[in-house]
């Protein structure tokens, strides 16, 4: 059989996981959510997401809840809702005015506080300022901001006049902005002069500069002073302290319709250009809400909500804009890195705000485990109650440090599936209801209709693995690629005929759980075996000494490909002779001697993008020999420097 074919077969389900935790009592007999509305959504899918809808406040109900042309979707038809409206005004009028809506840490250490009443002031001056600049209604906003409140203030300034925007995270270069200023034909860009990254101030304005320099479609670029860099000044630039502070703080919000666009994200394809997801209106804001009640069980009057993502990523998006303001929570933002000024800088913010609800990503939680336990000891965090991860699957090793070290052993951790493409998390364990296992992601949510199945498209029994798709569709789903509606069709619709194939693998445990094992692109072919890179990752995880771990296949005569493990060890273990023996043979004892890797090589630190996410691309040239690749997108390229120092001593069999 050739391998291109192997590759398609059922994964390995190789990990075993045998630990439970229930919900706490007190937050079971309280959840926002019970077992009932699993029952409810299976019974009636679109009553189900019709009555999340009804949680918004809408000018004009929609009168077809689902409009379905595969895989062409509309949802709440010829409805109209304001989003700026709905995050922001109506919690106003409700009475809520003085309710904080966000806690903004700078990382200098400078704070403000942003009620509801002034952030319906602050939006409603920007929507003035983006019209006297002739923003209208359809035109697209480039935004490229540091973590400062004028970023979730321009957000809401287009949604409120209908215009798109479309956030460019502050770390991309200036040839990937410019690439996504023209594909999106961007009226406006908005930018700082800068932002403090690591103790210093970080410059913004140059990239952008340097990216609309022959940029015919951007008319101005509104510049906040944030840091009070020198900036050049060209003929187009406006100070946001100059436009928007003299504005009138009164607007009145328009509706728009449901299926008006709300946003484009750019999102990486393995080829070619960057791929813009767009999204709409009602039913993404439905989702994204009901999934922030539901998930983090939160209860705005007394909740303090912390997601440490960027809002550069769908994360900051859906669950530090969109999905807490609808339902009129009070968040943190933060603007800097998680060691500036010292390696318990998160700790120290749970603790001065009492945050209740925190949401990271397990690079971050694997990040902390290499620091040592000792460092989140210090800070009192008893009032955190739901702890979230995002972004990739998480080991069951972090996920159990994570609930001990930062939890104090009794809170939930939801670990929560979803991507850009989902606007909204669409598998993760509730945590009034669920008894979770580290590591899994669980069931589909409530409304959501995802499956594991083999390449002939059939649902894999318990215990098999194969491709994660969703049957059914949901109601913040990705309306198309902006601009290119064929490629929307070719890159998620033509794998499986009517299934959305995100490109992930997954498996289903003996009790029907799913366990995400990553893309698809990262399996590996051993010997006949398809081998998820996640496993073995989490295999090598579990051991005492290591606190993070990426694995790679590389080409191998005898068993097609051989596993390349790259190990970061924690804080306090040493690097003995032994240890390559110990790991390779832990890894055989935990998942069997076909996962052992064919070689350790203990690393300082591993490639990462700067939203944390591990290149293994990068990993796959240096376990290949190969010239290093492209190293642009790195949050610190000097990393496969140190990698490279360290191959001589690459540990392999014997």
């Amino acid at each position: 059989m050739a391998p291109e074919r192997e590759t398609q077969e059922t994964l390995s389900n190789l990990l075993r996981e045998d630990r439970r935790f229930e919900p706490p009592a007190d937050l079971a007999a309280a959840a926002n959510v019970t077992a009932e509305a699993y029952e409810e959504a299976a019974r009636d899918r679109l009553g189900f997401w019709e009555r999340a809808a009804e949680r918004l406040t809408w000018a004009q109900r929609w009168d077809t809840t689902l409009d379905w042309q595969p895989p062409f979707a509309k949802w709440f038809v010829n409805g109209k809702l304001n989003v700026a409206y709905n995050c922001v005004d109506r919690h106003v009028e409700a009475g809520n005015g003085d309710k904080v809506a966000y806690h903004w840490e700078g990382e200098p250490g400078d704070s403000r506080t942003i009620t509801y009443a002034d952030l319906q002031k602050e939006v409603s001056k920007a929507a003035n300022a983006l019209t006297e600049l002739g923003v209208g209604k359809g035109d697209r906003v480039a935004i490229y901001m540091p973590m400062i409140p004028e970023l979730p203030v321009s957000l809401l300034a287009c949604a409120r006049i209908g215009a798109i925007h479309s956030v460019v995270f502050g770390g991309f270069s200036a040839t990937a902005l410019r690439s996504r200023i023209d594909d999106a034909d961007a009226k406006l860009v908005i930018t700082a002069d800068g932002g403090y990254r690591r103790g210093a101030p970080s410059a913004l304005k140059p990239t952008v500069d340097e990216a609309v320099k022959d940029c015919e479609s951007v008319e101005h670029v509104l510049v906040v002073r944030r840091t009070g860099q020198d900036v050049e000044q060209n003929e187009r630039d406006v100070w946001w302290h100059d436009v928007v502070e003299r504005q009138s703080d009164q607007h009145t919000p328009e509706p728009h319709d449901a299926e008006d666009p709300l946003y484009i994200l750019y999102t990486s394809g393995t080829t070619g250009k960057p791929k813009g997801i767009l999204h709409t209106t009602g039913g993404y804001l439905t989702q994204a809400s009901w999934t922030h009640h539901a998930v983090f069980d939160l209860k705005p009057e007394t909740d303090i909500y912390w997601c440490t993502a960027d809002i550069g990523w769908v994360t900051g998006h859906s669950y530090i804009v969109y999905g807490p303001l609808a339902n009129g929570a009070t968040s943190v933002i933060y603007e800097g890195t998680p060691d500036t000024p010292h390696r318990g800088r998160f700790w120290e913010i749970v603790q001065k705000y009492k945050v209740t609800i925190l949401y990271t990503a397990p690079t971050a939680i694997r990040t902390f485990m290499k620091w040592g336990d000792d460092i989140p000891a210090k800070f009192d965090m008893s009032s955190l109650r739901v702890l979230g991860s995002v972004g990739e699957p998480i080991n069951p090793e972090a996920y159990v440090w994570y609930r001990q070290h930062i939890g104090a052993g009794r809170t939930p951790v939801v670990d929560t599936w979803w991507q850009t493409e989902t606007g909204a998390i669409m598998i993760s364990p509730l945590p009034g209801i669920t008894a979770a296992k580290p590591g899994a992601a669980m069931q589909p949510l409530p409304g959501i209709v995802a499956d594991v199945i083999d390449d002939q498209a059939q649902s894999v029994p318990n215990g098999g693995g194969g491709f994660l798709v969703v049957r059914e569709p949901w109601p913040s789903m990705l309306r198309t690629i902006w601009g290119d509606d064929q490629r929307y069709i070719d890159t998620y619709w033509s794998r499986f005929d009517g299934f959305y194939f995100p490109g992930d693998g997954a498996k289903k445990d003996e009790d029907g759980d799913l366990w995400l094992l990553g893309r698809v692109d990262d399996v590996m072919l051993v010997s006949g075996h398809n081998i998820s890179t996640t496993e073995v990752e989490s295999a090598l995880v579990s051991h005492p000494k290591v606190a993070e771990a990426a694995v790679v296949g590389a080409t191998d005569p005898v068993t097609t490909q051989a596993i390349v493990s790259f190990v970061i060890l924690r804080g306090a273990a040493d690097e003995g002779a032994d240890i390559a023996k110990e790991l390779r043979d832990h890894v055989a004892k935990t998942l069997g001697p076909i996962a052992k890797p064919r070689q350790i090589l203990i690393v300082p630190e591993l490639p990462k993008t700067r939203s944390g996410k591990i290149m293994r691309r990068l990993l796959r040239d240096v376990a290949e020999n190969r010239s290093i690749g492209d190293v642009t997108t790195l949050a610190d390229s000097s990393v496969m420097n140190l990698i490279a120092e360290k191959l001589p001593s690459a540990a392999s069999e014997d």
